[in-house]
């Protein structure tokens, strides 16, 4: 049942090893190992020794196996978590439409945390530039619950909403746009950040608080120099748990790039199939005036366009997650 076992050498115990959640299995599996060479030893060349420990040998034997087993499976969820983590980066930016894009940009950040309640994930805000008119210039979350990475990793791009806004008198019909990313925090990354390439600020946080937030300089902005990105972290209460939030969101931003220049290199091969789209790519639009939500890489709609916003996505996660090939984008409203 288990190949490694019948070639087990050192090597293959390392990894094991060398694996937090498997070390201490891999520190029995040793021991069981060690026992069934005591017992193979003391059992000798006699042959009535030999029959009394071969019930032993093969109850080690099975012990082994399922030890085994246990490391294997645990190696193999951790596989799975790498590349569908528990624990995401939420980003909305308003885009075109001034105000009206960024009262957009906010309600698409309530519609996911409402989402995120009904699926029983945690969302905390980690920093937001709010506008004028009370809705979202940018903000980021971070978002942890199982299968966060699975259901939302299709929801990067431009979302475009069509409607009447509250402030226009003559009943014209605006379009305005907000973009979404969907950052994975993987536990296992290549990514290597240099010191030297970092600027690092630090400032009094704003808003709501108490008087050591806004009297101390706990909120951290870092700029990775050689590419220009730069990240924000104002929701945690010392400094130091706010640059710890920074350079997570700074890693996760940095691996997105890599593999975003990754895939880039098979374009054309990529056309066809859905995957994390490109922040710049319009995935979506919110039709308020014929209650209407269309996905153009699917070019599926639904309808009930308030139910939606007020968290019940699941229609549309679960189309996205269904579909293997989407089209060029051409048809859309």
């Amino acid at each position: 049942m288990y190949a490694g076992l019948l070639y087990y050498m050192e090597t293959d115990i390392k990894k094991f090893k060398d694996n937090p959640k498997t070390s201490y299995l891999a520190g029995v599996f040793e021991q069981l190992v060690k026992q069934e060479e005591e017992t193979k030893t003391m059992a000798g060349e006699d042959k009535e020794m030999q029959a009394m420990a071969e019930e032993e040998l093969k109850n080690l034997e099975l012990q082994k196996q399922e030890v085994w087993g246990q490391m294997e499976k645990i190696m193999e969820e951790e596989k799975a978590e790498d590349e569908f983590p528990n624990e995401v980066i939420l980003e909305v930016r308003a885009g075109a439409g001034g105000d009206e894009a960024s009262l957009f940009a906010r309600q698409l950040a309530e519609m996911y945390e409402r989402y995120c309640q009904l699926q029983g994930w945690s969302m905390v805000n980690i920093d937001a530039s709010e506008s004028a008119a009370g809705g979202y210039k940018e903000a980021s979350f971070e978002i942890r619950g199982i299968d966060v990475y699975k259901k939302l990793r299709f929801e990067t791009g431009v979302h475009r909403v069509q409607r009447v806004p509250a402030t226009e008198k003559m009943g014209r019909v605006h379009t305005s746009t907000a973009s979404v990313a969907i950052l994975p925090m993987r536990k296992h990354t290549t990514i290597e950040i240099k010191p030297t390439d970092l600027e690092i600020e630090t400032s009094r946080s704003g808003g709501a608080g108490g008087q050591n937030v806004n009297k101390v300089e706990t909120a951290v902005r870092i700029i990775h120099k050689p590419t220009g990105i730069d990240v924000r972290s104002t929701a945690q209460r010392s400094q130091l748990k706010n640059r710890e939030a920074a350079m997570s969101i700074l890693t996760a931003k940095l691996q997105a790039l890599k593999e975003a220049e990754e895939a880039a290199k098979y374009s054309g091969e990529r056309k066809a199939q859905i995957g994390t789209a490109d922040r710049s790519e319009k995935i979506r639009t919110y039709n308020i005036l014929q209650d209407r939500i269309t996905d153009h890489r699917i070019k599926e709609s639904w309808h009930n366009i308030e139910k939606i916003f007020l968290g019940y996505m699941d229609p549309i996660i679960e189309a996205l997650q269904n579909a293997k090939e989407f089209g060029s984008g051409e048809g859309e409203e």
